[in-house]
């Protein structure tokens, strides 16, 4: 089994970077703060940006800068700060350049049930972190599981994400933790795509950046291996999620409350 995944098993882990890369500058800034908080407190980071959200709710949306620019960004991270990388897949064609940088390849809610992604995102060999559907309850994550399973790599990370409730809007069901750690796989929270308000500006999402911190802290204290964030510099400039990413200055105090949590519940 891959030493990084048995330490994502048996220790608490943050996920948390830019939603989409912008430029080096951003994902430097934002990948070597977050190192430094996580490493002072000995928890495991990865450093997560997108090259490509192929889901933005306007064609004029920003998406990213693209496949080989976003994975030499990556590269560059990983490399200089030691640090694990993930970022999203879209499309079957994607993973074998993805997988010679990334430590985990993720799978975006709406793409979880995609079996030809699965199965293909099994084969890497690498970690799977699957996002659930807002569509989805725990439960129908078995069968997302049996299609990364079928390939023979159970290197699998699972992520609650919130459940669309009526129009432009989400809730956090809490059981979905402990029911989705039931299955024997570690279990994230994403903290700030929880609090997203889906279309809600019209031709872009809103978000309650204010409700991060708290649900945040129910996760850990319903069991949550691990939780995902997004964080940057200035959210009120950036491209993409802003009105739920995290203010980079304030993610300290929030990861020191979130372990003391985990160390008291675990």
């Amino acid at each position: 089994m891959d030493k990084f995944y048995n330490k994502l098993k048996k220790n608490f882990f943050i996920i948390a970077g830019p939603c989409v890369i912008e430029s080096e500058n951003i994902c430097f800034q934002t990948a070597e703060t977050m190192l430094n908080i996580c490493e002072k407190l000995n928890i495991n980071y990865v450093f997560k940006s997108s090259f490509d959200k192929a889901n933005r709710s306007s064609v004029d949306s920003f998406r990213g800068i693209g496949i080989d620019e976003g994975l030499e960004i990556l590269r560059k991270i990983k490399s200089d700060l030691n640090v694990p990388v993930t970022t999203d897949v879209h499309e079957t064609w994607h993973i074998p350049k993805i997988s010679a940088v990334v430590d985990i390849v993720q799978i975006p809610a709406f793409l979880c049930r995609q079996t030809d992604l699965l199965v293909a995102s099994g084969k890497s060999n690498k970690i799977v972190n699957i996002k659930k559907g807002q569509f989805l309850s725990a439960n129908d994550m078995l069968n997302v599981i049996s299609k990364l399973e079928f390939t023979g790599n159970k290197k699998i990370l699972l992520t609650e994400r919130g459940n669309s409730f009526g129009y432009n809007n989400l809730v956090v069901d809490m059981r979905n933790i402990p029911i989705m750690k039931s299955f024997g796989y570690p279990t994230i929270f994403d903290a700030t795509h929880s609090v997203q308000i889906p279309g809600g500006l019209g031709n872009k999402s809103g978000g309650e950046r204010k409700f991060v911190f708290p649900l945040a802290k129910a996760s850990v204290a319903a069991g949550a291996n691990g939780i995902f964030m997004e964080v940057h510099p200035n959210p009120e400039k950036a491209l993409c999620d802003g009105p739920n990413s995290l203010y980079l200055k304030d993610v300290k105090m929030i990861i020191e409350k979130l372990y003391e949590i985990y160390k008291t519940v675990s």
